[in-house]
């Protein structure tokens, strides 16, 4: 929605400017092949191209340097001797040759700030050279709260100046609100991330300790082997670097969880890799997999009296990687799962398992979309059958070393 709402702004943005401000000039660009038609379209075009150069600035907010990167362009699309950039309590950019009139723009700002609504002032200068005599402050928002201040400042303040003020600051509040839902989801990944590591469980962390210990006297050597493999799978289960990271990586990591696993169950946990090489360098969400691997262990392990068999498939399937995790273990009511991934509150007989489940699932169609959620196949008595698709290309996606 916010995306239709930057692009709705735009193109209401370009028609006032082009009935309500002077067109900007038109240069001849390479390879084009000549001029883009007549007068409106390339004013349309020049609009846009300068809009989007504005654009990249307020990707973190409404801050100072991102303020003083767009005030030119804006000033541009306004085509205003003066334009100021306010964040409420103070001037964040002056773009413009009338610098003296810097330190009135919190003052010109105030009643604006106050009411919310566009405010028109005239501006008194001795000086017969400056071209600032009056000034247009209009709002800028973010969720029906004012933030900041837009000013065009100039000789005059027609009408058209006026509208094409307002419809600028339309579209940076719709950069701005893009800007805050950017933040929102990061937020939001690291608190799922916070969530996937605290569901780590804290009785393997416990079993895999004790389990070492029973080795030290025994077997010094074998002790010593699966502490520093515990070691390493702390160390990356918990780092703070990277949403991404190689499948390879992530592999490495489950292959130390089933190590550890093993040493305390022995051969009751079986263990079925088949692994294309080809699809290791692929970039994965970091710990997207090891919560699907220990769900696997505790339904391939609970309530049997024989061995539990664990496999793990990664295919190259054209464009994109399939993963699959799957046990032979007790399984789900498909329903409790089918409404878990659908974004529904009943909860799993085993809660953890519900968390691990929904979180990847969720993660990985905020990602990629939703085509590459989870797939799921169980039933009471039967087994768990988790499909992971990923594309091995996604532009953004980029594996982070882990170091």
């Amino acid at each position: 929605m916010s995306v239709v709402i930057a692009v709705v702004a735009t193109l209401l943005l370009t028609l006032l400017l082009m009935r309500g401000a002077p067109a900007l000039p038109w240069r001849r660009r390479r390879g084009t092949g000549g001029d883009l038609g007549g007068p409106a379209r390339r004013a349309t075009f020049e609009t846009l191209h300068t809009a989007s150069r504005a654009a990249p600035a307020f990707r973190a907010g409404l801050t100072e340097q991102g303020a003083q990167k767009a005030a030119r362009h804006l000033r541009a699309l306004l085509g205003c001797p003066g334009l100021a950039i306010t964040d409420g309590e103070r001037l964040l950019a002056w773009d413009g040759e009338s610098e003296h009139h810097c330190g009135e723009v919190i003052g010109h700002a105030a009643v604006t700030l106050g009411s919310g609504r566009t405010q028109v002032h005239d501006v008194d200068c001795e000086r017969l050279d400056c071209l600032i005599r009056r000034v247009v402050v209009v709002p800028l928002a973010t969720d029906d709260r004012v933030i900041g201040t837009l000013a065009a400042y100039g000789e005059d303040v027609p009408a058209g100046l006026i509208r094409a003020a307002e419809e600028v600051a339309q579209w940076v509040d719709a950069q701005l609100v893009l800007a805050e839902l950017d933040r929102s989801r990061t937020r939001l990944m690291e608190a799922e991330m916070r969530a996937l590591r605290a569901q780590i469980s804290p009785h393997f962390i416990y079993n895999s300790l004790t389990t070492i210990a029973s080795f030290v006297r025994s077997d010094p050597e074998r002790a010593r082997e699966l502490l520093l493999e515990f070691a390493d799978f702390t160390r990356y289960s918990f780092r703070r670097h990277g949403d991404f990271t190689t499948l390879a990586e992530e592999l490495h990591s489950i292959d130390q969880y089933l190590l550890l696993q093993r040493a305390r169950f022995g051969e009751h946990l079986r263990v079925r890799l088949r692994i294309a090489p080809e699809v290791l360098p692929v970039a994965v969400p970091f710990l997207c997999l090891q919560p699907l691997v220990e769900n696997a262990v505790r339904h391939g392990l609970q309530d049997r009296s024989e061995p539990g068999l664990i496999t793990i498939v990664a295919e190259d399937a054209g464009a994109d990687c399939v993963i699959c995790v799957e046990d032979d273990g007790v399984g789900m009511d498909p329903e409790d799962v089918r409404h878990l991934l659908s974004g529904g509150d009943r909860p799993l007989a085993d809660e953890s398992a519900g968390i691990g489940l929904a979180n990847v699932d969720d993660r990985l169609r905020q990602v990629y979309g939703d085509e590459y959620g989870l797939a799921v196949e169980t039933g009471p008595g039967a087994g768990t059958k988790v499909t992971v698709r990923v594309p091995k290309y996604k532009p953004g996606v980029t594996a982070s070393v882990n170091a």
